[in-house]
């Protein structure tokens, strides 16, 4: 190198290093928003809140902007966030929600984090990304001084009672009448609801501990008593015990914000962020199109030495559209599913004309929402069956209040449908590409998908407590709608770790479970196309694939490995289970030779719709 460059070098490495930044690169347009223009320090005691509001008013038109913050720690406090009213899926209803960053009708953005902290206080919405397109958050962690949900070391075992060690600095609490009380925030009075038991080392969901399982019925007659601050001791018979040295994960808090809210969005990017908590879902996004999630972690904070992640579902996607993204992710210690993809079905509550239909939104959680919109597609479903009568298209939408609407058709309805049935929204329906993720330990299943969009699953490894995939869908109890067209479930890697405890639905490591009150073997298929291939299982009980009225189902070219890491619990003996299924295919797979059970059980399922290679030496049984 000639010492006349040496100048130009030093003085590109100084651009590099200032402020902790690297150099960016943008077109001439870009305009570049400095949060530490607009007074943003990183002080524990500074609400930057309103800060950030400052900061976003100015965020005005359509050419490419980017916010950035300096690497640091912020708070957030709920007293000046803004108050707005939002209907959000599978979320408790409690309106207004208290929104920290709140974006709205903002084009062509990025927020740049460097790897900063942002701590929240009590119950607020960190991001919520209404009516917004082309935005991209990006390196950023996500997480509450004082997190709605605690954790208590098992530090004694006995007959009569346990002691738990809580972080008071962490989740102070109180004893009431013998009942623990949480008392996060200035109003806090949260009792403990819930619990889950984790392994001290491996971090994960202790087997058969699930819901029910960690403590027995009746937990919730305890009498609790203050021993010294930290430690308390909690009377009663316990069905089951927790073993000392363990973590049970207690829930306090309703689910009332998501982490990150996505609203009537598009092009929408979240990239390198850790969800280390939200007091409701991780990520929500609803009726919304073209989702990236690249790695984005709803994981535990370790450096907190916590056990669990950030919030209930990881990724919930409600109704959306377009190409939905997921890479490089991870979900680990979540009080429900990582990841959930589904619609939302709506009944009919009165046909009041031949092109009217008066609807209602069934489950709590799932209401207000505007669920039509000029131009969709609809399908209109005999519930019982869950079978399609016919399509249908918009014309208008019109709210009548939070659970009811009028749905106007451009065309008379079909004739055979009933007051009762169901509707789907097919045009809210994405496609769904997951590769390279982790499925760690969560409290229920690991991958829930019920789209007609064409789904990818490759290149993932699941240890999810209850069944690591679960297609289900239904418009009877939880209305969530979709069943699957285009399903390929390829090169991933299922644990030892799958299905160790018992949730709904989770009759295999692989549960294809619609909600079908009129099935028999004269009822039509709900699901199809669904093939599962090279894959490697490791199956320490029975059960492998469970599936139920699935025309075209493939469980080819798989390697079924038993562990002997847990004892066998589950009711069903069966590797695999068809229910009211056509055109199976079971050929090209390897199993160990202690594998339990290597038999098959058609159900409504004639043995001709079996394809199945002699040498897998598996037995066929006929259901009753």
């Amino acid at each position: 190198m000639r010492l006349v460059e040496l100048p130009l070098l030093f003085a590109f490495l100084f651009l590099f290093n200032l402020n902790g930044f690297a150099v960016q690169i943008t077109s001439p347009d870009t305009t570049i928003i400095y949060m530490k223009d607009f007074g943003l320090e990183k002080n524990r005691k500074k609400d930057c809140v309103s800060i950030i509001n400052k900061a976003i008013e100015s965020i005005k038109g359509d050419n490419p902007k980017k916010l950035v913050f300096n690497r640091g720690e912020y708070h957030f406090y709920p007293e000046h966030t803004i108050r707005k009213y939002y209907f959000e899926s599978n979320t408790t209803d409690e309106n207004p929600r208290k929104c920290a960053f709140l974006f709205r009708n903002i084009k062509n953005l990025v927020i740049e984090g460097h790897d900063s902290r942002f701590i929240f206080h009590e119950q607020m919405q960190p991001f919520t990304f209404d009516s917004c397109s082309n935005v991209t958050l990006k390196n950023v962690d996500i997480d509450w001084d004082q997190p709605l949900i605690a954790q208590g070391e098992v530090l004694k075992v006995t007959d009569e009672y346990i002691e738990l060690g809580i972080n008071l600095k962490e989740s102070p609490y109180r004893i009431e009448k013998g009942k623990l009380i949480f008392n996060v925030g200035k109003y806090g009075r949260e009792p403990w609801k819930s619990s889950m038991e984790f392994d001290r080392k491996g971090h994960f969901v202790v087997p058969q501990t699930g819901d029910e399982g960690c403590l027995g019925r009746g937990w919730d007659n305890y009498l609790a008593e203050n021993i010294i601050p930290g430690v308390i001791r909690v009377y009663y018979p316990f069905v089951r015990k927790p073993a000392v040295g363990n973590f049970l994960v207690m829930r306090h808090a309703e689910r009332i914000h998501a982490g990150i809210f996505i609203q009537e969005s598009d092009n929408i990017t979240i990239k390198n962020v850790n969800l280390f908590h939200a007091t409701g879902l991780g990520a929500l996004a609803q009726f919304s199109e073209n989702l990236t999630f690249d790695g984005y972690r709803a994981i535990p904070n370790k450096m907190k030495k916590r056990y669990f992640g950030g919030g209930d579902d990881g990724l919930q996607v409600s109704n959306c559209k377009g190409l939905v993204t997921v890479k490089n992710c991870e979900f680990a210690g979540l009080m429900d599913d990582p990841i959930n993809v589904h619609g939302t079905s709506v009944r009919i509550e009165k046909i009041v004309s031949e092109t009217q239909l008066k609807c209602i939104f069934v489950h709590h959680q799932s209401v207000g929402m505007r669920w039509g919109h000029p131009g969709d597609k609809i399908s209109f479903i005999e519930n019982k069956s869950m079978q399609s009568i016919a399509t249908g298209e918009v014309k208008s939408f019109k709210r009548i209040n939070d659970t009811s609407f009028l749905l106007t058709f451009k065309e008379p309805v079909p004739k055979q449908l009933k007051e009762k049935n169901a509707l789907e929204n097919l045009t809210w329906s994405p496609d769904l590409h997951v590769t390279n993720t982790q499925f760690k330990s969560c409290r229920a299943r690991g991958l829930l998908v019920s789209t007609p969009g064409k789904v990818v699953i490759e290149n993932n490894d699941f240890e999810s407590s209850g069944s690591a995939i679960l297609i289900a869908g239904d418009a009877n109890g939880w209305y969530e709608s979709g069943a699957v067209t285009d399903v390929l479930i390829r090169n991933n890697v299922f644990t030892e770790l799958c299905n160790t405890s018992s949730y709904q639905f989770c009759e295999g490591i692989i549960s294809i479970f619609p909600i079908i009150p009129g099935l028999n073997a004269k009822t039509p298929p709900f699901h199809k196309n669904i093939r599962i291939v090279h894959n490697e299982f490791h199956p320490f009980d029975y059960p492998v694939l469970y599936a139920k009225s699935v025309a075209g189902i493939s469980f080819d070219n798989n390697s079924v490995i038993r562990s002997h890491r847990f004892e066998p619990y589950h009711r069903r003996k069966y590797t695999f289970t068809f229910e009211a299924c056509k055109n199976i295919s079971i050929v090209n797979n390897t199993f160990s030779d202690d594998l339990l059970g290597r038999n098959i059980l058609l159900k409504w399922t004639d043995k001709k719709e079996l394809k199945c290679d002699a040498e897998q030496n598996l037995k066929v049984e006929p259901g009753k």
